[in-house]
């Protein structure tokens, strides 16, 4: 896997394969248009495409087309790549439909294997599955309870579940909203009645002056940035404190804690290793190519890790050197059809 900024550069099977192939022999194949047509919200647009962006597409040959949403999508094109992030059982159709006409187009991802982190029920089940534990660390989920109804009922199925408080209650939906995104943290189960469902509670866990590390995955590329979350709960705080407090989206770019003063067990990133084979797991698992895992490290521990959010095609324009990420990857997956076409053709 190929990790960016912290983390080396680790050699995938094609290197492999070309190991001892006299270097003249692999002549480069000539530059061709990419057509990546694109579904974004006007959000996701005006974030995305950036003038450094753009400037290094067009070197590489690549032309981002918008795909117009009134018309059919079997009748626009061609393209050799679709980027997309909406919602909604309708949009999910009509891609699988190009794609079942379209094999030879490549889209980021399949609509199928998205909605599987639009759900938090299910989102971090391949996490859990998974229970990775290795000699640099072990990641696994908090313990979480879904409440799809009746608030009133929370209590005695927070105690049958054996959670214990406080527990962070998220939006059981995530539909790119703001609203998607907001946090709530209990100190006592009887107030969270007053929230409605449905929700997931997951137990909180002190990670360390509350900061974690968003693991931005993009093909086969790793950035890691620090950013603030929840600030710890002590045993007193706990005890002397009841109700439920609402957070705003946190971890967001404006709290990045990067540049923070941290005591150093607090800032370390996690173990390289530990992150390449949870990527390169997830990758497998989820189908996904585009997505960012958001990790903690339990307080007054150094290898343990819970993963608490998987998102599909993050905020990438918030992630140092997006840009040349990106277009790298795209265009390494120009190689990757030219080479196919190549093959194909012999």
């Amino acid at each position: 896997m190929r990790l960016i900024g912290e983390i080396s550069y680790v050699r995938n099977e094609e290197d492999k394969e070309n190991e001892g192939v006299p270097p003249m022999s692999l002549s480069p194949p000539p530059q061709q248009t990419l057509v990546v047509g694109y579904a974004l919200t006007s959000k996701k647009v005006k974030s995305f495409f950036q003038p450094k962006l753009e400037a290094l597409a067009r070197k590489k040959g690549i032309v981002f087309v918008a795909i117009d949403q009134s018309q059919l999508l079997l009748d626009q094109g061609p393209f050799d790549i679709i980027l997309h992030k909406l919602t909604g059982k309708e949009w999910q159709q009509v891609l699988e439909d190009y794609m079942e006409n379209h094999p030879e187009v490549t889209v980021l991802d399949p609509p199928a294997a998205i909605q599987r982190l639009y759900n938090r029920q299910s989102m971090l089940q391949d996490v859990a599955d998974l229970n990775l534990s290795n000699c640099y660390g072990k990641v696994g989920t908090p313990r979480q309870l879904v409440i799809t109804k009746d608030s009133s009922s929370i209590p005695d199925a927070v105690s049958r579940a054996g959670l214990a408080l406080p527990l962070v209650a998220k939006p059981l939906v995530v539909d790119g909203s703001a609203k998607s995104h907001e946090l709530s943290l209990a100190y006592d189960e009887f107030s969270l009645s007053k929230l409605d469902p449905p929700f997931v509670l997951q137990e909180f866990i002190n990670h360390g002056s509350g900061v974690l590390f968003k693991v931005y995955i993009v093909g086969e590329a790793i950035k890691v940035v620090r950013r603030f979350s929840l600030p710890d709960v002590s045993k007193r705080e706990l005890l002397s404190s009841t109700g439920v407090f609402q957070f705003p989206r946190v971890s967001c770019a404006a709290a990045s804690a990067d540049d923070a003063d941290l005591d150093p067990s607090i800032a370390e990133l996690p173990p390289r290793p530990l992150l390449e084979k949870l990527a390169r797991e997830l990758r497998r698992r989820l189908g996904l190519r585009l997505f960012n895992i958001d990790i903690i490290r339990e307080h007054g521990t150094r290898d343990g890790f819970y993963v608490i959010d998987i998102n599909y095609f993050p905020g990438y324009s918030k992630m140092p050197g997006y840009d040349h990420i990106f277009i790298d990857f795209l265009a390494s997956m120009a190689r990757s059809k030219y080479k196919k076409r190549l093959s194909s053709s012999n």
